[in-house]
């Protein structure tokens, strides 16, 4: 209802009061105040511009009100003018007649059905008291159409509509980024055939072209020129030592003088290498010499120490050609060798790899649970019905008449309302949702509209009871109930229950806790409903359910 607030007042003059005393006294003075409230106190009349209408055409209706400027006036406001609808209502007009206003209201009306329809009396109230208007006649009539004249066309198709871009390739460019620079990383960290250096270019050469490397950057070097004859000496005997250390006698680094030569003498007896005495005799003399200049600091000639890098260099040839040729079984196994080595490599890249991979799935899974939980995380890995609802693309809508405007994650679809014929008799139900009490998320936004009401009023409190009984028919059991009062962000006054109630298992005698949450508005003879349910522990349809409650309004009258 509209409040009209009056707050001019005009003072009485001495000749008015004392008139009134002399004509009626001071006992009757009460009872002339009471008809002049009642007479004086407000006027009420109403019309219309019009009592014949076509379908959907508007007419206006008119309260007027005639009343001190100190009354406070109602006027009806809402779909009062049932079984019209009321489609606009106007600012008041206001005019000053000497010491009372004129107010008038206008509303603007129509009907989308033909037929008689009656204007019911409306209510004003002016001060304290009560005052109905006279209900008015409407005649609304049909369009006639000349259906000779006019074109007749064909229903036109369904249009596929294209469903709105999503951000989803730029997630998805991102992503493929990230691991495209690790791929990249990877690879020319690990898997890359790196250039080699000049130390593992030599360790892949035969060991007699190594030992020939040797002597030459031993001649390249400076020891005889600044006299280290003893750094000299441990460079030539280490270059003789690890060639027959890889070819004749694999301790040949790690043994004295004496145990070399003992070992290639018996290697000779043996007949497994056919070295001539003279080479043992040289290797041996050449190897003693070094160890005096190494731990007795005897300092042979320079002219000596390359006559002693020239027989090396000799020597060595000459175990080169003795040295028996490889057998084909062998050759065999130095090839499975070199090829398990090469295993041996790739297994470890591979190991590497892995290992790395880990660690950063590990290490991005633990930074985003620390930022947003790890249950968030794991149920966007995994997947979960609830996230998918409150991560997709929403849908606002209007349901009804009045229509109520809500948010919700799927359209809502028109529901067969189930009521029995002999209650539709009573009361045009209309309902959309989503969802059902099996599947955990369940949204229904329903419309109930009463007819032949009178003057009965609607208990708000009894229509979400029945919803309760509707709740209880489906299998839902122990609904606990909490009332307090709800308002909509454009300002629409309702009243919310919430609770916790007992859900059915689908094909089974088992029960899952849930939660419900309804909003029940009133307007005359019209009840409007949203009910949610949902699965309790549920933090996503938590979350959703707070957004769509947030997102309800109702249109008002005047919108």
């Amino acid at each position: 209802m509209k409040k009209s607030y009056l707050n001019i007042k005009e003072p009485r003059t001495k000749n008015q009061e004392s008139s009134l005393s002399y004509l009626f006294g001071k006992q009757t003075l009460s009872c002339i105040f009471f008809l002049y409230s009642f007479v004086s106190f407000g006027q009420v009349t109403s019309a219309i511009d019009s009592t014949s209408i076509k379908i959907g055409e508007q007419i206006t209706y008119h309260i007027q009100v005639e009343a001190d400027t100190t009354s406070l006036v109602v006027f009806p406001e809402g779909q009062t003018f049932q079984p019209l609808e009321m489609i606009e209502s106007y600012e008041i007009d206001t005019l000053k007649k000497s010491d009372k206003y004129n107010l008038i209201k206008k509303y603007g009306l129509t009907q989308f059905d033909s037929g008689a329809y009656t204007i019911p009396r409306q209510k004003i109230i002016i001060g304290d008291k009560t005052f109905f208007t006279d209900s008015l006649k409407v005649e609304v009539n049909n369009i006639v159409v000349d259906t000779t004249k006019q074109g007749l066309y064909d229903i036109k198709p369904i249009i596929e509509v294209k469903k709105p871009s999503s951000n989803w390739w730029k997630y998805l460019l991102i992503t493929l980024l990230i691991i495209g620079v690790v791929a990249f990383l990877l690879f020319w960290f690990i898997w890359r055939k790196k250039p080699l250096t000049e130390e593992e270019e030599i360790a892949l050469l035969p060991p007699y072209d190594r030992a020939k490397l040797a002597l030459k950057k031993l001649d390249e070097s400076h020891y005889l020129e600044h006299s280290e004859i003893k750094e000299y000496y441990s460079e030539l005997t280490g270059i003789i030592r690890k060639y027959l250390d890889e070819k004749v006698y694999d301790h040949s680094l790690e043994s004295t003088t004496d145990e070399l030569i003992s070992r290639l003498r018996l290697l000779k007896e043996g007949n497994q290498i056919d070295l001539s005495q003279e080479t043992i005799k040289n290797i041996e003399s050449i190897l003693k010499r070094a160890d005096l200049v190494k731990f007795a600091k005897s300092a042979p000639d320079i002219a000596l120490a390359e006559l002693d890098r020239d027989t090396i260099d000799s020597e060595i040839d000459h175990v080169k050609e003795v040295l028996p040729e490889p057998t084909e079984e062998e050759k065999l196994l130095d090839e499975k060798y070199r090829e398990e080595l090469e295993r041996k490599k790739t297994r470890k890249k591979i190991i590497i790899t892995v290992a790395i991979s880990v660690f950063l799935i590990i290490a991005t899974i633990v930074g985003f649970s620390i930022k947003y939980g790890f249950k968030y995380v794991k149920d966007t890995i995994i997947g979960h019905d609830s996230i998918e609802l409150l991560e997709g693309d929403w849908v606002t809508s209007e349901y009804g008449f009045p229509p109520i405007t809500i948010s919700t994650p799927k359209v809502l679809k028109r529901m067969d309302s189930g009521v029995p014929e002999e209650m539709a008799q009573q009361v045009e139900v209309t309902m959309f949702g989503y969802g059902s009490l099996i599947d955990k998320f369940n949204v229904v936004v329903a419309t109930s509209k009463y007819k032949n009401l009178g003057e009965n009023k609607i208990d708000l409190k009894q229509s979400i009871e029945g919803s309760f009984k509707i709740l209880e028919g489906t299998g839902a059991q122990n609904i606990i109930t909490k009332n307090e009062e709800f308002v909509t962000p454009n300002g629409a006054e309702g009243l919310k229950v919430h609770g916790t109630l007992d859900m059915p298992v689908l094909n089974s005698d088992k029960f899952d806790k849930g939660k419900y949450a309804t909003l029940a508005f009133v307007s005359e003879n019209i009840v409007q409903q949203v009910l949610l349910l949902w699965k309790q522990n549920d933090v996503y349809a938590d979350q959703m359910v707070e957004r769509i409650l947030n997102s309800v309004e109702l249109k008002k009258a005047e919108e």
